[in-house]
């Protein structure tokens, strides 16, 4: 019989965040081995004091970098968005596209007037008029689920 893992709702809401750390064991500093108050799992406050160690303790960049479990230019990083936009710049940042850049709101309202006029059409059809007005190549799949945020929209369950 497997045993049921142990929840840890901080990991969880870390994760959730998108700050749990992924090598929480790498970090060898003794204030995060000793002291409960600092959490290996916290991104966010690894990096913070790791680069705190260097501009107030002193410690070398590389050394720094080491005791964290990080490269040096994951120090350098870190070091640069905690000075330009202080702890907000230590959150990760979201990767790939950060929205639709093809199906704009204009695609959507194009496709819905031409539903609109010919419910009939297939999205098959819909791509191709799009290709054609507005010269981008969207994916089906991309229509799809943008047709389907605008029905939700428009129609909360």
């Amino acid at each position: 019989m497997a045993r049921a893992k142990k929840r840890d709702p901080k990991s969880e809401a870390l994760a959730q965040d998108g700050v749990l750390n992924p090598n929480p064991e790498a970090v060898r500093d003794p204030s995060f081995v000793s002291n409960s108050f600092f959490d290996a799992k916290d991104l966010v406050q690894v990096r913070y004091e790791m680069v705190r160690r260097h501009q107030v303790d002193g410690v070398a960049i590389s050394e720094a970098a080491e005791t964290f479990g990080v490269t040096r230019p994951t120090f350098y990083k870190a070091q640069s968005a905690l000075q330009t936009a202080g702890l907000a710049g230590l959150l990760p940042n979201r990767r790939g596209p950060k929205g639709g850049h093809k199906v704009s709101a204009e695609v959507v309202a194009f496709v819905a007037a031409l539903k609109a006029a010919r419910p009939e059409l297939t999205t098959s059809h819909c791509l191709d008029a799009i290709e054609a007005r507005f010269g981008v190549k969207v994916h089906r799949r991309s229509l799809e689920r943008a047709l389907a945020r605008k029905k939700k929209r428009l129609n909360p369950a």
